[in-house]
């Protein structure tokens, strides 16, 4: 994207070597490509700033090249609840892209994000027009309702401190010194939102889980020494329903 100095943003375009860079279009010949190229554009978002806010009607689908975004929605009395976090490589959009309808949920840009937006009849021409395609769709949607039903059931039948632990294992990566490490911290209101409950009640749980030896605050995040003793309290969590 150009910005000239009276602030004037061209949104520069996205060529066929561009898209065959995100691994859904990367199988693809860049010739099949091409119909997209002509009017797929860059944007550029800074950190904080709304991608998309619920209720939206544009329909455009997103490809993130470069950042990372937070999709995020609110209960009826403005508790803020995040359902995902994508970085590059990851898109989103498609829904309302297939069924016309409004946008969801909002997105966030949580770094400054670059992504390639593709309007939604001619990324659904493509994807309906082409076979590969058409089944890359239908495999990322199977696995959003696999996903939606895993949490689902977790917030259902887990106490906090098991939706807690499920959560820094989903986030966690591995550490250099062995464990997992949760990189960069979160604060602890942000972990509420993502499991359903308030900070107050994570901040206690976190507390109890260094009580326990099994999280450990390091410079940078969280160390998870024993994942596989989280992991097993999870499993026995389940076992118990």
């Amino acid at each position: 994207m150009t910005v000239w100095p009276c602030g004037f943003r061209i949104e520069e375009p996205c060529t066929m070597l561009d898209l065959s860079r995100f691994a859904f279009f990367s199988a693809f010949p860049g010739p099949a490509l091409a119909a997209l190229a002509v009017v797929a554009r860059w944007r550029v978002f800074d950190a904080g700033q709304t991608v998309l806010a619920a209720g939206d009607q544009a329909r455009d689908v997103y490809f993130i090249a470069e950042g990372e975004v937070r999709i995020i929605t609110r209960s009826r009395s403005g508790q803020e609840i995040i359902l995902n976090e994508l970085g590059a490589g990851g898109f989103f959009g498609e829904i309302a892209a297939i069924d016309g309808g409004l946008r969801s949920a909002g997105v966030v840009a949580l770094t400054r994000a670059r992504v390639c937006i593709i309007a939604a009849e001619p990324f659904m021409s493509f994807a309906l027009s082409t076979p590969a395609a058409s089944h890359q769709v239908l495999r990322l949607l199977a696995g959003l309702v696999r996903e939606k039903d895993a949490r689902l059931l977790e917030l259902t039948v887990l106490p906090v401190r098991m939706r807690l632990i499920s959560l820094l294992l989903r986030i966690a990566r591995p550490h250099a010194t062995g464990g997992l490490m949760v990189s960069p911290p979160r604060p602890h209101h942000e972990l509420a939102a993502r499991i359903g409950t308030g900070r107050e009640v994570v901040s206690r749980a976190i507390g109890v889980l260094q009580r326990d030896g099994l999280v450990v605050p390091e410079r940078g995040g969280l160390l998870l020494p024993q994942p596989e003793k989280l992991k097993a309290e999870v499993e026995a969590g389940y076992s118990q329903i």
